[in-house]
């Protein structure tokens, strides 16, 4: 028998195609469709289907599922950490976190990462391989299943970078956002990218009302390239540009991630040139307190609350990202590290 069918990967119309091959009418495809978003495993359970067509779609598709490989819950603020185990065997990252104005989930787009960031433990072992658009989506479903709690947004934070496997993730968000299914908004939802600048482009064509967070971590190439070997090929001008360029075309203004390292990126002249080279491509600042990772020599800033008053006197609007999970594995990729033995 050949490959089954990624079913839960398809949108509606495809759905619809599918089940009217089959002789059946395309109602059908929108009952499947609920029942795969609402958590089912398995095709017995669509009660409302006519039997020969569960036994037709389990000889011919397959329902992704994840399992719970490991669960982490902070006492300190109820920050919970899953890491999944997807039916190849390798495992991905999300994060539930718990604010006043609802529950946010942070999900992995790839297994791995291949873009080598100094502070990051999602790339150490590199890119294993691009997740399917239902790997995507289950993470939000089952962790909203598994913790009981509704989810009301979502980042695209965790292990991967989310332009890197564009495709999927355009799927996902169709995914997410139908009314049949999750019914998440795109003003709900954030997509973070450490800068491919071609990608952001097109990211901007589809004009999408996500927010797109950019990794810019610093304002000047040679620090840029020191932390990200990615800005050897996208450099801060180019990325800032292509910002520029993303509010034009969507109206979204773009938030920038900032990691706070001592010694590094934190000075008073790092805080002028920032200021500066956000003149061109207005956006807000976020400030992120470094998680600790072993493998890596960086440290947290001590500086952040000066930085941001540098850069609040420049007019830039900023915040500094409050620190949950602070007490479990908080940084993405070091529980797949220490669990998996990588």
């Amino acid at each position: 028998m050949g490959t089954k069918i990624d079913i839960k990967s398809m949108n509606l119309s495809e759905l619809e195609e599918y089940i009217t091959s089959l002789g059946q009418p395309n109602y059908r495809a929108k009952q499947i469709f609920r029942w795969m978003h609402q958590g089912a495993v398995s095709f017995e359970e669509m009660s409302n289907l006519p039997e020969p067509l569960r036994r037709r779609l389990a000889e011919d598709c397959k329902i992704t599922v994840p399992q719970v490989e490991k669960k982490q819950i902070s006492i300190l603020d109820g920050t919970i950490k899953y890491l999944w185990r997807l039916e190849d065997g390798n495992c991905v990252e999300t994060v539930l976190l718990r604010y006043r104005y609802g529950n946010t989930v942070c999900v992995s787009s790839q297994v791995g990462c291949q873009m080598g960031c100094a502070f990051c433990a999602s790339t150490l072992g590199g890119l294993m391989r691009n997740l399917t658009p239902s790997e995507i989506l289950n993470q939000v479903l089952f962790t909203s299943l598994n913790s009981g709690l509704p989810i009301s947004n979502i980042v695209l934070m965790g292990i991967g970078e989310p332009l890197d496997n564009l495709e999927a993730v355009l799927r996902f968000l169709e995914l997410i956002n139908q009314k049949d299914g999750m019914n998440i908004g795109m003003r709900h939802i954030s997509l973070s990218t450490c800068g491919l600048t071609e990608k952001i482009d097109k990211l901007a064509s589809y004009q999408l009302q996500l927010t797109l967070s950019v990794s810019l971590h610093a304002p000047d190439d040679e620090t840029r390239s020191r932390l990200m070997p990615v800005n050897r090929r996208y450099g801060v001008e180019a990325v800032l540009g292509a910002c520029h360029r993303y509010f034009e075309k969507t109206g979204r203004r773009v938030s920038y991630e900032y990691a706070m390292i001592d010694g590094v990126n934190d000075s008073e002249a790092q805080a002028d040139l920032l200021a500066n080279r956000l003149k061109k491509a207005p956006g807000h600042v976020n400030l992120i307190l470094l998680n600790d990772v072993r493998e890596r020599t960086l440290r947290p800033s001590r500086k952040a609350d000066a930085f941001r008053r540098r850069l609040e006197e420049h007019g830039v609007t900023v915040t500094i990202r409050r620190r949950l999970g602070s007490d479990i594995d908080a940084s993405c990729g070091q529980l797949r590290r220490q669990t998996l033995g990588l």
